[in-house]
């Protein structure tokens, strides 16, 4: 009997740790915005973004996946009268992801659905007009920097592929709400005369194409 129990706790333990794994990820972000104006023209960026994971099976083929990452997202802005405005925003992002999915033994195809969280800790602005002088340039770009929202939130949800249970493909469309700047902030000597061009600005959205390896 005792030996029967040690074989069957021996079993529990064994499906317990390979319910819960975790993982580190890496991968492409590609992102563009969009705002009031019907002559911007958003050029999309590609960039980048790393983090760390953890995976817990729920079974009937659930799973939730939260993750800690660095994202790193911008885009390039035609906002008319030769107004570029080129945005980059690195995030420290905290998302959760739900999972399901069949397991196919070797492969587990599954849907996703992921809110998440993040705070700007990097950024940068870059202005191109070309009536306007290199230091006022750099005055907008700063005034900008400053502007913008650190806080963001938003979804994603895509799909993806996991293989013999360590591996994990994914592909998922993303959207953050809000604007990218504060208006309020807007109000500066820089950009009074702008507040239009800028205040109606989206943040950032586009697709993630991650790499995940589980352990």
């Amino acid at each position: 009997m005792k030996k029967i129990l040690a074989i069957a706790a021996l079993f529990a333990s064994m499906a317990v740790a390979s319910a819960q794994q975790f993982g580190v990820m890496g991968g492409l972000t590609l992102s563009s915005m969009n705002g009031s104006q019907k002559n911007e023209d958003s050029k999309t960026m590609t960039l980048y973004g790393a983090g760390v994971l953890y995976k817990a099976d729920l079974g009937a083929g659930f799973a939730v996946q939260p993750a800690l990452s660095y994202q790193v997202k911008g885009a390039s802005i035609n906002q008319g009268n030769d107004i570029v405005t080129t945005s980059k925003t690195g995030f420290a992002e905290l998302s959760v992801g739900l999972q399901w999915g069949p397991d196919l033994l070797a492969f587990r195809p599954y849907l996703f659905v992921e809110p998440y969280v993040g705070y700007g800790v990097t950024g940068s602005e870059k202005v191109g007009w070309s009536s306007l002088s290199e230091d006022l340039l750099k005055k907008y770009a700063t005034a900008l920097n400053e502007a913008k929202n650190k806080l963001e939130y938003g979804v994603g949800a895509g799909i993806g592929l996991e293989i013999a249970s360590h591996i994990q493909l994914s592909c998922q469309l993303f959207r953050s709400f809000g604007p990218l700047y504060n208006s309020d902030k807007l109000e500066v000597d820089a950009l009074k005369n702008v507040k239009s061009y800028y205040g109606g600005l989206k943040n950032y959205q586009g697709v993630k194409l991650n790499l995940a390896i589980l352990f």
